[in-house]
C-alpha cells in the first residue's frame, strides 16, 4: 500500500496561462529529462546553483524558479521522490489522480510544466489519468517521444502530447508525424518558420498545429540565447513573471476515487508507419527498452 499522508503539489495556473481552471504538475528539471539536449539545465537540488549540459543552446525556462526559489526546488523535488516511492504506473495515477481530486472544477490540468516522462512507468500513469477522467484535458509538452511512440493507438484525445524540439529524438518527429514546438529567438524567426506562438498555452492545448515558443528565462551569459534574451525581454513578449512561480495551491475539496486499472491496457505495440518511403518497425528488446529499427 502507498503511503498516501505525502500528496502530490499542484500549481494553480496564473493570468498568462488561458482556459479556465488549470493545474500544473513541475518535477525537477533536467534531472527528470533524459532525453533533454540542446536544453539541457538544472539547478542544484541544495544550493540552486545552475548547471548547463555540454550541448546547451539555450537554458530551460523551468530552472528560472528552481534557482530563484527554494521552496519550488523542494516541492518539485518531493513530487518526484513520491513518483519513484511508488514505483508502478498504477501507483503512481493514483497519487497524481487522488491530488487533484482535493481541486475544484478542473478543466485542464497540464503534466510537465517542469521536467518530464522520466520512465515508461511515470508516462503511463499520465495516460491512466487521462482515459479515467475524460472530461479533463490533460496537456503538456515531452522530448520522451519514444515512450509516446510506444503508447500512439492508446493515446485518448483528451491527451494532449506536443513533441518538444530540441531532444535526442527529433528524427521521431516527421517520421510519426507528432506535433511540435520550436523554441525561438525571436518574433521575425517565427514568422520566418510560419509558425504561431504560443503565449499563453492556449495553443498548446486547443489545437492540432505545430508552433513556436518564444525563447524566456536566465540564460548562459554570453550566449546567443542571452543575446535574444535581452532583446525579447526589454522590447518583446515572452516569460514568466515571478508571481507565476509561487508555491503550489493546495487548497480544495474532492471526493476521491481510485484508478484500478482496469480502464487501460498497455502492451508493447508495433507501429510500422510510411513516411517518404521509409518504414519503422518498432519492438522491444529483452532488456524493456524499445527498439526502433528504419527500412527503405
Amino acid at each position: 500500500m502507498i503511503n498516501t499522508k505525502k500528496t502530490l503539489s499542484f500549481a494553480k495556473g496564473n493570468a498568462k496561462l488561458t482556459g479556465g481552471n488549470i493545474f500544473t504538475f513541475s518535477l525537477p528539471a533536467g534531472y527528470t529529462c533524459p532525453s533533454a539536449h540542446l536544453c539541457k539545465s538544472w539547478a542544484d537540488k541544495e544550493t540552486g546553483k545552475v548547471k548547463d549540459g555540454a550541448d546547451t543552446q539555450f537554458r530551460c525556462f523551468a530552472t528560472t524558479p528552481e534557482i530563484l526559489f527554494k521552496n519550488v526546488r523542494d516541492s518539485r523535488w518531493s513530487n518526484f521522490d513520491l513518483l519513484k516511492q511508488a514505483k508502478t504506473a498504477i501507483g503512481m495515477a493514483e497519487l497524481i489522480e487522488s491530488a487533484l481530486l482535493t481541486k475544484e472544477n478542473i478543466k485542464l490540468v497540464r503534466f510537465n510544466a517542469s521536467g518530464d516522462f522520466f520512465n515508461q512507468e511515470y508516462f503511463d500513469a499520465w495516460l491512466m489519468v487521462a482515459q479515467q477522467h475524460p472530461e479533463w484535458v490533460v496537456y503538456g509538452y515531452t522530448k520522451q517521444l519514444p515512450q509516446w511512440i510506444k503508447r500512439l493507438p492508446l493515446v485518448p484525445s483528451n491527451m494532449k502530447l506536443v513533441a518538444s524540439r530540441g531532444g535526442k529524438h527529433d528524427d521521431l518527429i516527421s517520421l510519426f508525424g507528432l506535433r511540435s514546438a520550436t523554441v525561438v529567438f525571436s518574433e521575425t524567426e517565427a514568422k520566418q518558420k510560419g509558425l504561431p506562438i504560443d503565449h499563453d498555452d492556449s495553443l498548446l492545448w486547443n489545437s492540432d498545429k505545430d508552433f513556436a515558443l518564444l525563447l524566456h528565462g536566465n540564460q548562459p551569459a554570453g550566449s546567443e540565447a542571452s543575446k535574444a534574451w535581452y532583446q525579447i525581454h526589454k522590447h518583446g513578449k515572452g516569460g514568466y513573471k515571478s508571481g507565476y512561480f509561487d508555491h503550489y495551491n493546495k487548497s480544495g475539496k474532492g471526493k476521491r476515487k481510485s484508478v484500478n486499472g482496469k480502464y487501460i491496457h498497455v502492451p508493447v505495440v508495433q507501429v510500422n508507419p510510411k513516411v517518404d518511403g521509409l518504414r519503422a518497425v518498432i519492438t522491444k528488446t529483452k532488456a524493456g527498452t524499445i527498439k526502433i529499427n528504419v527500412h527503405e
